[in-house]
């Protein structure tokens, strides 16, 4: 573990756990630990926070079914990766 808790990549890895809270005790303190440092963390945990409050409502069919194709593959990409 580094000075700061955990590194950006870890935390990122992370935030959804985070913000389920799901995240055990050790491992949020890190996460926390790391936010108290990083403004860059902490303004990518406002965005995922904003995120998850415009899309929290959206249902599987609400989206049109070429744009989740596309979500999908650009996901599948990025996994590869």
């Amino acid at each position: 573990m580094n000075a700061w808790g955990m590194d950006c990549n870890e935390l990122v890895e992370l935030v959804t756990e985070y913000l389920e809270g799901t995240l055990g005790a050790e491992a949020r303190a890190n996460f926390e630990k790391h936010l108290g440092l990083c403004g860059s963390c902490r303004n990518y945990l406002e965005q995922m926070k904003l995120t998850r409050l415009a899309t929290g409502t959206l249902r599987a069919e609400d989206v049109p079914a070429d744009a989740l194709d596309s979500f999908r593959s650009a996901f599948r990409e990025w996994k590869k990766s």
